[in-house]
This record gives C-alpha cells, structure tokens and sequence, in this order.
C-alpha cells in the first residue's frame, strides 16, 4: 500500500488528496506495526532490533500462504525478508510524506526507525555463505522474496553493494527463468517443480519451486534501480544491456504465450517445467501475472 501511494504521487503529485484521504490511515498503520497487532493470532510487532515479526507456526501472514488443515507448507513465521523490506520502505515514505505534511518530530522518528531497521536487516539478513539473503532470518533456503529488498522505492540494501550484486547473481543463476522465477531453488529441501494432481499435492508444490511471472516485476524494478544508483559509466551500460535484452525476451516469450498458450489473450498464475517445456498451471487468467508483464514490456 505504502509504495503505491508513492507511485501515486509520482504519477499526480496529489498531495493534499493524500493528506485528507489516506495519510491519517498511513499512521495508524504504522503506529500498530509498532505496537502488535495479534487479530486471530497473527502476532504481528516491531522487535527490539527494530525489525518486523509476524505469524507463528500455525499462521501464514505472506504471500507464500499454502496450508493443508493444520499443517503449514511453507512455515516463514517470524522475520521475513519482503515483510522487513516493505517495512523499511514504508519508513522511508513516511519520512518523506510527514515533511511535506509540515509533521518535522515525526520525520525526524521515522527517520530514526528507518535508520535503526536498515542497520539491523543488513546485518542480520545477508548469508554470506550462499551469498543472498535469508529467506526469513534462521531460513537459508533460495527464495525470490529477496528481491524485495532491491526493487522498492527505497531499497533496504544499497543496491551498488557487492552484496546486491552477489544476491542478484544467485537469483539470476537458482531462480530466474524465461517464464518468471522459482518459489524455491532446485534442489532445496521440499522442491517441487511440477503443479499437479489433487488438491494436497498442488498446495504442497504451490510455492515449492513452482514458477510465479508476477515475480519478473521484482527482477525488473532491482535492475532499474541499480541502473539509476550506478555512478560507473561502464557498470551503468551493462546493465541498461541486461534491462532491454531481459525485457526483449519478456516480451517475446508472452506475446507468444498469450497468442498460442494455455490461455489465449492473457497469461497464466504458474508454470511449471516438463521436458525442458513450461507448462502453464493454477489460474488461466491472472491479473498480477498480466499487469507485471505488461508493466516490463510497455
């Protein structure tokens, strides 16, 4: 919510709307992630080290929310990475916004907070062993939630870092693909990579390795910001490279996809892979699937 309402200004520069509208509510949000939000049990507060934890074993508070009667597919309690992301982000845009609403002492406290939250999530989320970020601190399994700490507005890990470039190098070897990106690195525990079958096994690959094109928006917005962040005139050229050639292919493979694939004139939830194929599973006609494509390719 946070960073479309900075799209939003970017877009219209609307801010007394915002002011009337949306900022009173943008508080009170802030001010619960602070102290706790535990509607049904979700358990959702602001630590000591000024991170973010959510959910218990039984509850699944992100995107990644498979559950098989009482037994969780993908267990991500406690501090995950695009939460802690998002989180900073949200900081960072309400600095800005309460300037401009004239609100300095409460600029100057999310400030702060951000500050605090940035030091502890890069000292405590990158792995230096695999070279990428904890899925949820504890977790070192390959997941593309990562991306979320570089492709926001104000990313959480300064994106010239060798450590952006290292976790960028990981996803680009373990997780992307010409259809979007994996849930799971191949040949991490629980990896599936076929969506199939009744209803128990499709919720247990769901998340599992099974892969999402809504996720290549992630993969596109890090690549922007590190073109906009990168001072080297050649480092700059290589990347503006990768973009078109990256967006060149996104936009072959899914104009090709929606004129002969599994759901002719739009694009679907998942692929998966068989015999070097990617076959579309899940929803035939997914919106965020259509709207991250679109938004690469256009």
């Amino acid at each position: 919510m946070f960073e479309q309402v900075k799209k939003f200004l970017n877009y219209t520069n609307e801010y007394e709307w915002v002011k009337e509208n949306i900022y009173p509510s943008l508080m009170k949000i802030m001010n619960a992630y602070q102290n706790r939000i535990d509607i049904d049990g979700n358990n959702i507060y602001m630590d000591k080290d000024f991170l973010i934890s959510s959910g218990t074993e039984n509850i699944q508070n992100t995107w990644m929310d498979a559950k098989i009667g009482d037994f969780v597919v993908t267990p991500r309690n406690g501090k995950a990475v695009e939460v802690n992301s998002m989180w900073y982000n949200a900081l960072k845009i309400m600095e800005e916004l309460t300037i401009l609403m004239r609100g300095k002492e409460d600029a100057r406290r999310y400030a702060d907070l951000a500050k605090k939250c940035k030091k502890s999530f890069n000292e405590k989320f990158y792995n230096k062993k695999r070279k990428c970020l904890y899925d949820v601190l504890g977790d070192s399994r390959i997941r593309p939630n990562q991306l979320f700490a570089t492709s926001l507005s104000y990313p959480v890990m300064e994106v010239t870092s060798e450590e952006a470039k290292e976790m960028l190098n990981t996803v680009e070897k373990k997780l992307l693909t010409p259809y979007g990106l994996r849930t799971l690195a191949k040949g991490e525990p629980g990896y599936r990579e076929r969506y199939e079958g009744d209803m128990i096994k499709r919720d247990m690959s769901y998340h599992q390795g099974v892969i999402w094109p809504w996720l290549l928006g992630l993969y596109y917005d890090t690549l922007k910001n590190m073109i906009k962040a990168e001072k080297n005139k050649a480092d700059r050229k290589k990347l503006e490279n990768k973009i078109n050639e990256f967006r060149e292919n996104v936009k072959k493979v899914f104009i090709e996809e929606m004129n002969n694939g599994g759901s002719v004139g739009s694009i679907c939830e998942l692929y998966d892979i068989e015999n070097k194929k990617y076959l579309p599973q899940g929803t035939k006609f997914q919106a965020w699937s259509v709207g991250e494509v679109f938004r690469i390719i256009l």
